[in-house]
């Protein structure tokens, strides 16, 4: 009986191994975005809601004006891989938030925040840009639902398998709040682990480029943020990230290919 369970929790994982139409990957996935973006959505309202938005402002301005190029650059990309239906249901929108936190995300479906505490250190359009693309990166790659997912397994524990995956309706809920630790202070930043994050910045400054942004420019505003990380502890934004010193050697090391992919893709005007 033992054996036949764990063929089963096997076979269970095995099913719910999915292909990230960006990274090529497969990981292990039991949320949809059918039932992920509607959750995403209705919390984007409240945390919308329960803040001060900033609008009408150059720097409101600016936030929706690189949230759009990223967008259209994620629309080219994916169109580019042969994957455009990928896309289909997100509904985009940028706003930027009045909140001293050196922070910035963006949920499953392409709802992103900014808050104004990052502004002094993206400092200009390039910077943002770094940011933006770095945020929906996480998004497109699915990390969302994959921490979701991993959270599921801790939840059943010795429980067979297929209990996660049936009626699982409420229980994802409940799941994607607790893995986006939304109501507390610090607002939905998603803690994500050091792989997603160097994932993240790989799609990100190919996001940038395609978007017509020099990713030579996030070597600044990288090095701009381990200036802030290291006078006054570590922002909520760098939390679970790779070194200063790590992410900012790999980034020079990415940019080649995001500027090479780049010209194959073609860039917005």
């Amino acid at each position: 009986m033992k054996k036949y369970f764990f063929l089963g929790i096997f076979g269970a994982l095995a099913m719910a191994c999915a292909t990230n139409p960006i990274t090529g990957k497969q990981n292990l996935n039991f949320v949809s975005n059918s039932e992920l973006f509607p959750s995403s959505f209705q919390q984007y309202s409240q945390f919308l809601s329960e803040n001060k938005v900033v609008t009408g402002t150059a720097d409101a301005k600016l936030v929706e004006t690189v949230g759009y190029k990223i967008k259209l650059a994620a629309e080219k990309y994916l169109t580019y891989l042969g994957q455009s239906q990928y896309l289909k249901d997100y509904r985009w929108e940028y706003k930027l938030v009045d909140n001293k936190e050196v922070n910035a995300w963006c949920m499953p479906g392409g709802k992103i925040v900014v808050y104004s505490g990052i502004l002094p250190i993206t400092q200009n359009e390039a910077g943002l840009a770094t940011v933006m693309g770095h945020e929906v990166s996480h998004a497109l790659a699915n990390h969302g639902a994959q921490r979701m997912s991993a959270a599921q397994l801790q939840q059943i524990g010795g429980v067979a398998l297929d209990a996660a995956t049936s009626g699982k309706s409420e229980s994802t809920r409940q799941i994607f709040s607790q893995a986006y630790g939304l109501g507390s202070e610090v607002g939905v930043m998603l803690p994500f682990s050091r792989s997603n994050e160097s994932e993240a910045d790989k799609i990100g400054l190919t996001l940038m480029a395609i978007a017509g942004y020099n990713p030579d420019d996030a070597i600044a505003f990288w090095t701009r943020m381990s200036a802030k990380s290291g006078g006054a502890g570590t922002p909520e934004f760098m939390s679970t990230h790779p070194s200063d010193a790590t992410r900012i050697a790999n980034i020079k090391s990415l940019i080649p290919e995001a500027k090479a992919t780049a010209l194959k893709v073609g860039t917005i005007k």
